[in-house]
Formats: structure tokens, C-alpha cells, sequence
């Protein structure tokens, strides 16, 4: 079982090694990246190109991990045992099983994406380890133990807003997603645009690296960010030498609002473009 990348998703080499040394090993692969760099989307296409299901576990703040194996219903049994419903002799009627279980009793081997981990109380991950150890947890309500049939391939996300424990980290196989070069842009709007105009993509290209190089910028457009803005290029026909522009008065790239997310870039590209006309750089 080896993972070579789909025709709908751009893995780079090592990319590719690092899923499949993860898969060898059968350890979870932790993946890092800026927001928009396809990590989620990496799970989504490691399932499709192994032919295996895909189960997504979606972390918020609020998330235990508990949650993960199971929970049970505690109020429902007790407003049915004042019902008088006679399923409440059955208390595996009140537990709800989490994503882990299913991982762990799934008929095919699955691919098991757990997205954003950092965005859960910085115990989360440390309350996961024996199970992701051990693939097995234990039901108090029930007695029972839930283990395992096959080990499932299990992708962690993370966009680094909370340092993880270095007793979770030595249990991953790592790989962080670095932002793609100009050539892997290239073959990624390939991908998704096939046949869309070359030299307004290639201009494009130009002015969107341009704006991620930008000191200063707050939040730096991602590759999913880019997507966006050619398809309203193309969709909204903006031709080429609006997209070249140099004229100082408009040094905001056409459509921005698909690039810049806040007032702070904005703010940023307009002063630019102020200091440039006083400069008198224009033309």
C-alpha cells in the first residue's frame, strides 16, 4: 500500500515519502503548514488514491478527546427510564461512538484525518496517546474493549497555534508542507484550471509571489487563496495588462479582496502605493 500522489493533488517527493514512511511504520503523520496549503485536502487524496474510506475527526476549541472514542448519552437514558422505555436495560443504546472507534472497527483499512489539533485544549493530544499507541480503549459503561481490527492511516493537522507535547511528537512521523515554489504553483493551477490562459496565469503568478514577498504583510495569501483569485480573474475577464499594472495609484492587484484578508494588507499596499507616487517611481 503506497501513496503516489492523485491526479488532483500536486505531492511534492518528499511528501510523498513522508506518507508512506508513516504508512510503513504505522505511526500518525503529523503535517504542518500555512493555512491554505492543502494539508486536510492531502488526507482527503491519500484516501482516494489507496482506495480507502475516509473518516474526518474535526477538532475545535472545545474538543475532548474522549470525544474521539465515545460518549455517553447519560440524560437520555434517564429521560427514558422516566418514560418507562425499556430499552434503557441496554445502556450501549446510549453510547455514542467517535470517530476512533470507528477508525478501529472499520471493515476496510481507513484513513483517519484528524484536522487542527492545535486548536484543542493543549491536553488533547497527550490524553490520545495510549490509544493511538495501543489502538485499543476500554468502555466503562459497557465493559467491553474496542480494539483495532487493522491499524487505520492515521493524518494529523496542525497550523501551529499551540506547541505540541514532545511525548505526542515522538510518536509522529513529522512533515511539514512548505509553501510551493513557482514551478509547483504552476502545476498545481494546472491541476485544478487545466487549459486556462497561460500568460495571464503566468502574469498572475508574478504578482502573487510579488505580494507574499511584501515586508510587512500580516497574513500571507495561501495557494487555495490563489485558486480563487484566477478563477475571478478569468471569470470577471480581467485582461492581462490589468493584471500587469505598475501605475503606483494602482498597485493593488485587481479582485484583492481574494488576497488580502484584512484591513491591516490593505492599509499596507495603499501607503506602498502613496510612498511610490510621492517617490514619483510611477509609470
Amino acid at each position: 500500500m503506497r501513496f503516489t500522489g492523485t491526479d488532483a493533488y500536486v505531492a511534492t517527493t518528499d511528501l510523498t515519502v513522508a506518507v508512506n514512511a508513516a504508512i510503513v511504520l504505522e505511526r500518525p503523520l503529523l503535517v504542518k503548514g500555512e493555512p491554505g496549503t492543502g494539508k486536510t485536502v492531502l488526507a482527503e487524496e491519500i484516501a482516494r488514491g489507496l482506495g480507502a474510506p475516509l473518516l474526518t475527526w474535526n477538532v475545535k476549541s472545545t474538543t475532548k478527546a474522549q470525544q474521539g472514542l465515545y460518549e455517553y448519552d447519560a440524560v437520555s437514558r434517564l429521560r427514558d427510564s422516566q418514560l418507562g422505555d425499556p430499552r434503557v436495560s441496554d445502556i450501549g443504546h446510549y453510547i455514542r461512538r467517535g470517530k476512533l472507534w470507528e477508525a478501529f472497527t472499520a471493515p476496510e483499512r481507513p484513513v483517519l484525518l484528524i484536522d487542527e489539533i492545535d486548536k484543542a485544549d493543549i491536553e488533547f493530544p497527550n490524553d490520545l496517546l495510549t490509544e493511538l499507541d495501543r489502538m485499543e480503549f476500554f468502555v466503562y459503561e459497557t465493559g467491553q474493549i474496542v480494539k483495532a481490527e487493522r491499524r487505520p492511516i492515521v493524518i494529523i493537522t496542525s497550523n501551529n497555534e499551540k506547541e505540541l507535547p514532545d511525548a505526542f511528537l515522538r510518536r509522529c512521523f513529522f512533515h511539514y508542507i512548505a509553501f510551493p515554489d513557482a514551478q509547483t504553483l504552476q502545476a498545481i493551477v494546472d491541476v485544478h484550471y487545466p487549459g486556462i490562459k497561460p500568460r495571464l496565469v503566468a502574469e498572475a503568478l508574478k504578482v502573487f509571489l510579488a505580494v507574499r514577498e511584501t515586508p510587512g504583510l500580516k497574513k500571507k495569501p495561501s495557494t487555495s487563496e490563489l485558486l480563487d483569485w484566477l478563477k475571478l480573474l478569468v471569470s470577471e475577464n480581467i485582461d492581462l495588462e490589468t493584471v500587469r499594472e505598475r501605475d503606483p495609484r494602482k498597485l493593488i492587484p485587481p479582485l484583492h479582496g481574494a488576497l488580502l484578508k484584512n484591513e491591516q494588507d490593505v492599509s499596507l499596499f495603499e501607503k506602498l502605493a502613496f510612498m511610490m507616487r510621492r517617490e514619483g517611481r510611477g509609470g
